[in-house]
């Protein structure tokens, strides 16, 4: 039912407070549509509360978690350092301290071969001269022809590159080496020593 704007008498549709014409107040109760004191929304359904199974269920997935990786803990600690087994200990007389209490039985260390009681490969030693050169920065290859070892280097002529020969000779020695050279990429000769 629509209502007649009393300033300029056009016709109003229900809903609306003025005149869309002449922007005049209707009035009060004339085909308006009345008010509700509920929200207006689009939906019919009530709303509901704060759903709690969403937050319970992110809490139980944690906890899950948590227990697997405190068991994967567990088991790796288990495993990886067992405990040393109990060495017996003699009774003695309480006059006398025990030897045993007082200085563990370790078992003796064999010592490393030395150069001059049995050869070792020159393989070997040259690799680890390359190790050596490698830690340093001084990027060198390692060939070896008869007792000769030539070192290929872009460092050669670099001061830390005779220290770093210096300290690995004695291990180039027993491994029945003499002669070292250090050679340019291009192949020129830069120093040539005895070991």
């Amino acid at each position: 039912m629509n209502t007649v704007c009393p300033a300029c008498g056009v016709a109003v549709v229900p809903g609306y407070v003025k005149c869309p014409r002449c922007h005049a107040d209707l009035p009060p109760g004339a085909g308006r549509a009345r008010r509700t004191t509920a929200e207006p929304s689009g939906t019919s359904v009530a709303p509901k509360g704060f759903s709690r199974t969403p937050l319970v269920a992110a809490l139980v997935v944690v906890a899950a978690v948590l227990l697997v990786l405190g068991v994967r803990r567990a088991v790796k600690t288990n495993v990886a350092a067992p405990s040393p087994p109990a060495e017996p200990v003699e009774a003695g007389r309480p006059d006398r301290p025990s030897e045993v209490a007082s200085a563990p039985a370790v078992a003796p260390v064999p010592e490393p071969a030395t150069p001059a009681s049995a050869p070792q490969d020159p393989r070997a030693a040259g690799i680890q001269l390359e190790d050596t050169l490698h830690r340093q920065r001084l990027w060198g290859r390692v060939e070896i022809t008869g007792s000769r070892i030539d070192v290929r280097s872009g460092s050669c002529a670099d001061k830390a590159m005779r220290p770093a020969i210096d300290g690995q000779q004695a291990l180039l020695r027993g491994a029945g080496l003499t002669k070292l050279r250090c050679l340019e990429q291009s192949g020129a000769v830069v120093f040539e020593r005895d070991l």
